[in-house]
């Protein structure tokens, strides 16, 4: 165990994001997405909610800052009623760690199956809410 680090990261968590760099693309994503097909390299941590995995996540991983947008969401399916509440408590995750985030691309579900195969890594989770996958792009950690 180490001091300062959040009890959800487990260790290959920590190498992927230490091994991330700049612009570097991390998907989080529910228990419905097809992360095993579409992933370079799996993480799995199907026991968790992707809110405690991205509020972990954010103490340690700096967002993009030079990015038009550093976080990006499956968008809803046009016609599908859902309205994804899960999208309101990242806001809150994210304007806590990195205020200057706060607005989320969404991204076609098809367009973002094809972004999540492109991406350094996919976190399976085993998140149950819907439209609860994001994309998070790795920046730098400033006077490192």
């Amino acid at each position: 165990m180490l001091k300062g680090i959040p009890s959800a990261l487990a260790p290959e968590l920590l190498k992927i994001l230490m091994e991330m760099g700049h612009g570097d693309e991390l998907v989080l994503a529910d228990g419905n997405f097809p992360a095993a097909s579409h992933a370079q390299r799996l993480i799995r941590c199907d026991g968790l909610a992707i809110p405690q995995l991205l509020d972990a996540i954010l103490a340690l991983f700096p967002l993009d800052s030079y990015a038009e947008r550093s976080v990006a969401l499956m968008a809803v399916v046009p016609g599908d009623p859902i309205v994804p509440v899960i999208w309101d408590e990242y806001r809150a995750i994210i304007a806590k760690h990195e205020p200057q985030a706060a607005e989320l691309e969404q991204v076609e579900r098809f367009a973002f199956y094809e972004r999540a195969k492109k991406a350094y890594a996919i976190v399976a989770t085993g998140e149950t809410a819907q439209y609860a996958n994001l994309i998070l792009k790795k920046g730098v950690v400033l006077g490192a």
